[in-house]
């Protein structure tokens, strides 16, 4: 029996046990990270709001796209990944004001994307697939059995990410 195991907003999630299932329901503008390691059978998601955390001062959090990545790649490793094995995939990042023709300074979702790119490039990390952008908000799941990703947009059919 598969054990749907919720991400919530700002939150990382992360698990071993291979009934259980890592889901961010509803992604709109914010992006929804998984990564897994697929000889450890380690599964981690990220579901991050805001691109970048501003504030120095403030403990690092799963809320942003820069300190978010970080902080799930460390808590994979100390669930048993190993960095070099990572299958990394993101989705969300939708611009969700509905216009195409809005501006980049509203549209969170494009930003967060970008942020989590530059993450990835920085770290010297490939991402392996991306289902981000348009207007309609997804709902991911990562497997932790086998490391599948999934996506279904509001009102479609799940989908292998």
């Amino acid at each position: 029996m598969m054990n749907n195991i919720a991400v919530g907003l700002g939150e990382i999630k992360i698990s071993r046990d291979p009934d259980d299932v890592l889901v961010a329901f509803g992604l709109g503008s914010c992006v929804g990270i998984g990564v897994y390691d697929p000889v450890a059978h380690v599964a981690g998601m990220l579901h991050a709001v805001l691109p970048k955390q501003n504030d120095a001062n403030a403990p690092l959090t799963g809320k942003f796209v820069d300190t978010g990545i970080p902080l799930l790649l460390d808590e994979v490793v100390k669930a048993g990944g190993v960095r070099s094995r990572f299958k990394i995939k993101m989705a969300g990042g939708a611009n969700i004001m509905g216009s195409p023709n809005v501006s980049t300074i509203f549209d969170i979702g494009n930003r967060n994307v970008e942020s989590a790119r530059a993450v990835f490039k920085n770290l010297g990390i490939r991402v392996e697939r991306e289902e981000v952008g348009g207007h309609i908000g997804r709902t991911v799941r990562l497997y932790t059995l086998d490391g599948r990703m999934t996506f279904r947009v509001m009102g479609g059919k799940e989908e292998d990410l």
